[in-house]
């Protein structure tokens, strides 16, 4: 009979009705984002999860409503880790900090992940709504956040609403990644978030 010790484990556990095991849920994401990132977002199948896990198909359906649920959160998963948000600092040294890290990011393994990722939601009806409900809103609220803090103490000088001062950060980092108009260079995410932010010379 396939099927891990982990495995029986968490089934049973769901079936008393005790939260779910974390080292499954671990195993889960991650083999999740390891295929996205080795094998692309189409190989990336529920069966092929199931078994690079050694979860059972039943149990990862049984946590996710759907593929690109877990998909969206594995990629979650593994940005709290490769760009965390900062917690740390003033808000023009944490958002500095931030973009930095994301710009680093995106040109690697993460950054590719994240353009499938994105693609899927979007080619497929109704998902697009479930990326920024699981991933992009749950982020961009937390730096909205740092940012009517820095405009409220004084470290940003940039008027306005704090959303558009952050698409106007991320959506132009973005747009230069997906299009590669020219190259995304630390020097020109340390330009555009000062030109934005209008930061105090102390900050």
């Amino acid at each position: 009979m396939a099927g891990s010790k982990a495995e029986t484990e968490d089934t049973t556990a769901g079936r008393r009705g005790r939260p779910r095991s974390a080292a499954t849920t671990a195993a889960i994401l991650h083999s999740a984002y390891t295929l996205m990132a080795t094998t692309g977002l189409s190989a990336t199948t529920i069966d092929a999860i199931a078994r690079h896990s050694n979860v059972s198909k039943m149990t990862i359906y049984k946590w996710w409503p759907s593929r690109e649920a877990l998909l969206i959160d594995a990629f979650l998963d593994q940005a709290s880790r490769a760009v965390p948000l900062p917690e740390a600092g003033n808000p023009v040294a944490r958002i500095r900090r931030h973009v930095a890290t994301y710009v680093e990011a995106l040109q690697g393994e993460f950054g590719r992940v994240q353009l499938a990722v994105i693609s899927e939601c979007i080619s497929q009806t109704g998902t697009a709504e479930l990326f920024y409900d699981r991933y992009l809103g749950l982020r961009r609220s937390r730096m909205l956040e740092i940012i009517a803090a820095g405009q409220k103490d004084g470290s940003i000088g940039a008027p306005g609403v704090p959303g558009d001062i952050y698409d106007a950060i991320y959506g132009s980092l973005f747009y230069r990644y997906v299009f590669g108009i020219k190259p995304l260079a630390p020097a020109y995410a340390r330009n555009l978030v000062n030109l934005v932010l209008r930061p105090h010379a102390e900050a």
